[in-house]
């Protein structure tokens, strides 16, 4: 299915190593004919280079979630390089420590508003500094880590992925009259920088092995794969989705 993102401008969040989900979504969908715009966040150099490793090295732009100065002026700066928005990629998580791994009733609030805030509002926040660029038949994605149980370790951030969940519901009824889709792809575990943070990811990576379709957690493709199909045109009718990218683990008993 060559070109199932050609013509389309794709703005992609997240990307700070090769193994990051958000680096091979974005190479997906310049291989399948998209504009790509990157945004970066403290490490604007190593985003840079980064991106230079991608089939036509896109722009990058600094961008903060949690910054109402620079969300926005993101359409202005977003408009230097592309004349609209036909596809997001939400790929933005954070927890600070004590929110993983420990005591899951010792975490202070200020540290459970930052969960929250960056991990679950910002995707709202995001959806609301890219809407005048967007148009009707347009895709929010963002990346998720099924929050239907709660997993060891994962503690807060659970919560929070399940706060993205929901407000991806609300986004979806919120935006779908402007023809705007908004949904979330959930991954199996994969070996990327922020999974380093959560304690016992061997354990999710055992689990996994029951995947129907079998799971590589160091491959983050098929995902890439997953979050594209959900940028295209080819699933014109669904919003407020969560789509498992998971080899299938999601429908199996633990």
């Amino acid at each position: 299915m060559a070109g199932l993102l050609a013509g389309k401008r794709v703005l992609v969040t997240g990307v700070l190593t090769e193994s990051s989900i958000a680096f091979h979504a974005a190479r997906t969908a310049q291989e399948q004919g998209a504009r790509v715009v990157l945004t970066g966040y403290g490490r604007l150099g190593l985003v840079r280079r980064i991106a230079n490793r991608l089939p036509d090295p896109p722009p990058v732009i600094e961008l903060d979630v949690t910054d109402g100065d620079l969300l926005d002026g993101l359409a202005e700066q977003l408009h230097q390089h592309v004349d609209r928005l036909d596809g997001v990629l939400h790929s933005v998580a954070f927890a600070p420590e004590s929110c993983l791994g420990a005591d899951f009733t010792a975490a202070p609030w200020r540290d459970v508003a930052t969960a929250l805030e960056v991990s679950a509002y910002s995707l709202s926040s995001l959806a609301v500094a890219c809407r005048p660029l967007l148009r009707p038949g347009s895709s929010i994605v963002g990346v998720d880590f099924d929050a239907r149980v709660a997993w060891p370790g994962y503690n807060w951030m659970g919560v929070a992925k399940a706060a993205l969940e929901s407000t991806t519901r609300y986004l979806a009824r919120e935006l779908g009259p402007e023809g705007i889709r908004v949904n979330l792809v959930a991954a199996g575990p994969l070996r990327t920088v922020a999974a380093r943070s959560i304690p016992g990811p061997d354990d999710l990576e055992d689990a996994w092995r029951r995947a129907p379709l079998g799971w590589d957690s160091g491959d983050p493709g098929p995902v890439g794969k997953t979050i594209c199909a959900l940028l295209s045109d080819w699933l014109p009718t669904t919003t407020g989705a969560v789509v498992p990218a998971d080899g299938g683990f999601h429908a199996i008993g633990r």
